[in-house]
């Protein structure tokens, strides 16, 4: 929290002082603080495909080799049910969202380590280094849906007019990434045993999202019950904007955007009431 104070040289002076208990997050400090905001996001871009040989095909090259493996695997040798898609638009279709949404939380999780040396030297909204990864990643994900273009055009499928959905889904698959990212990152300072089992969450997260399988598995009881999952919602509704299999689900769409709000907020508050003593366990 900061206090500007006017003394009789009138020159003001700048207080820091340390928020106690719960705190919402302020629009205003966050917004005096684009510019590096927006510098970090570039910073992140910049770095991700520097001195490399393939740039930005690095973004292409992830979701395309998980694709083949999966139609091999549970394609073809698993026979797992596509309703009815050919099996590498289906899991193709799903890698979109999910491929942006682990790489996003990954960043995000490991971003206040990664700048330890920012948090303890000079005072800014903490809140910014989290989210950097979150909007830095919608990069890759712009780019990957060139890739998907080309397989609809190969597969002959046309997007239905529930593609108007996706802005939609796109929010929802942010909030959930930020608002894991949140929790997850404040809780990767304090506890560093956060970041040894990210990656084993990442794989669990992926599994129990409708990636290699159709929602159509799930028991219709159990339905809304998953659906509090959002990126199962996402991924089924990814499939249904651009492959129209299967309907628009907003049971799971529904169930997941109360999910995922009750994530963020929780996860902003949580980080706002940690982010004090950041800079001492760092």
């Amino acid at each position: 929290m900061t206090e500007t104070i006017r003394t009789e040289s009138k020159r003001p002076i700048l207080e820091i002082k340390a928020r106690k208990g719960w705190q919402l997050i302020d629009p205003k400090e966050l917004f005096e603080y684009r510019d590096l905001f927006f510098f970090l996001v570039w910073r992140d871009i910049k770095v991700l495909y520097k001195q490399t040989v393939l740039g930005f095909l690095w973004a292409v090259i992830r979701p395309v080799f998980s694709m083949i493996i999966f139609s091999i695997v549970f394609g073809r040798l698993a026979k797992m049910p596509s309703d009815g898609a050919p099996y590498p638009v289906f899991a193709y279709t799903a890698l979109i969202p999910w491929t942006y949404f682990s790489t996003a939380l990954s960043g995000s999780t490991q971003s206040l380590i990664s700048n330890v040396n920012m948090i303890t030297k000079v005072y800014f909204p903490r809140l910014i280094i989290p989210m950097t990864p979150v909007l830095a990643g919608l990069v890759d994900f712009a780019i990957s849906f060139g890739v998907l273009a080309v397989l609809l055009a190969w597969y002959r499928i046309m997007p239905t007019a529930a593609v108007i959905v996706l802005p939609l889904l796109i929010i929802l698959m942010v909030l959930t990434a930020a608002g894991i990212g949140m929790w997850l990152s404040a809780m990767a300072i304090l506890y560093r045993d956060v970041r040894h089992a990210l990656q084993f969450l990442i794989q669990l997260l992926m599994y129990a999202a409708p990636v290699v399988w159709p929602v159509s598995l799930v028991p219709e009881q159990y339905r809304l019950l998953y659906g509090l999952y959002p990126m199962a919602g996402v991924i089924e509704g990814f499939r249904s904007a651009l492959i129209g299999t299967p309907p628009i689900p907003w049971d799971l769409i529904s169930m997941g955007s109360l999910s995922a709000i009750l994530i963020a907020v929780s996860g902003a508050f949580y980080f706002r009431r940690t982010e004090r003593i950041f800079a001492d366990v760092a």
